[in-house]
């Protein structure tokens, strides 16, 4: 019958909707540091970052310096960022694209999806663990990933047990905003006696703003530096931005 058809038909479609996504930990998984370029306007310590930045341009000049995956903010009040511009940049490069934003509702997991995400960022902090364990679930069903965000030792103990594929080691203090880079040291010897693919990939995130740090977190061991201020700030981010990943050619292994 042609409805069995066409329903089998539409059954195949709602199946690639939620086709695992790998994007983003393949990309962070290469050999080297990873860098995951970051596009926001704003931030509530730094105030206004770059408030006429073109997304596309910022865009074109990530990949045109060798970006492994980009970060964008859609949080509007306190970021300057939106939906409109994930949208926007979805349609304008194959990079693995992270939506970075305060989820606290399934239905922004939702909205994760539909704006192209492949990824999202779940902080620790924020949520609890009941929270972060059911909404990685649903990121998770989706076929989308998650970076899970910790920033103390006790929420990356809290964490560990949801077995994250990607964990975000946030450098700042999310109490007074001070940047601490030893924050990843700290953390990352926590996970030592982790091995092989029981270790998540680890993604250094804030206060990474010169070629001197991505090389001493590199020896440390992390997969990627996610960097945004440098990069927004800079005159020439395709150059930074080789320079990062230049940096980070002796990572750990």
């Amino acid at each position: 019958m042609i409805l069995d058809r066409m329903v089998a038909n539409k059954h195949r479609e709602v199946e690639e909707l939620v086709t695992p996504r790998t994007g983003l930990s393949d990309a962070v998984r290469k050999k080297g540091l990873s860098v995951i370029g970051e596009i926001k306007r704003a931030s509530p310590s730094k105030g206004i970052i770059n408030g006429r930045v073109d997304p596309r341009a910022q865009l074109r000049l990530y990949e045109e310096g060798g970006a492994d995956a980009v970060s964008i903010l859609t949080d509007r009040v306190f970021f300057g960022g939106s939906g409109e511009d994930f949208r926007l940049l979805r349609g304008n490069t194959s990079l693995p694209l992270l939506r970075k934003d305060f989820i606290l509702a399934e239905i922004q997991v939702y909205e994760s999806l539909f704006l192209g995400a492949d990824a999202l960022l779940l902080i620790a902090a924020v949520l609890g663990k009941a929270r972060l364990k059911a909404l990685l679930k649903l990121t998770r069903t989706l076929g989308l990933e998650a970076i899970v965000e910790v920033h103390t030792e006790e929420e990356l103990e809290s964490v560990l047990d949801l077995e994250p594929t990607l964990l975000g080691i946030n450098n700042r203090n999310l109490d007074d905003f001070s940047v601490d880079l030893r924050t990843t040291e700290r953390l990352l010897n926590r996970l030592t006696p982790l091995a092989g693919a029981h270790r998540p990939l680890v993604i250094s995130e804030s206060g990474v703003t010169s070629e001197a740090d991505a090389a001493w977190l590199a020896g440390l061991g992390v997969d990627a530096v996610l960097v945004g201020e440098a990069l927004m700030r800079s005159e020439n981010p395709a150059a930074s931005l080789r320079a990062f990943k230049r940096a980070g050619r002796g990572r750990a292994a």
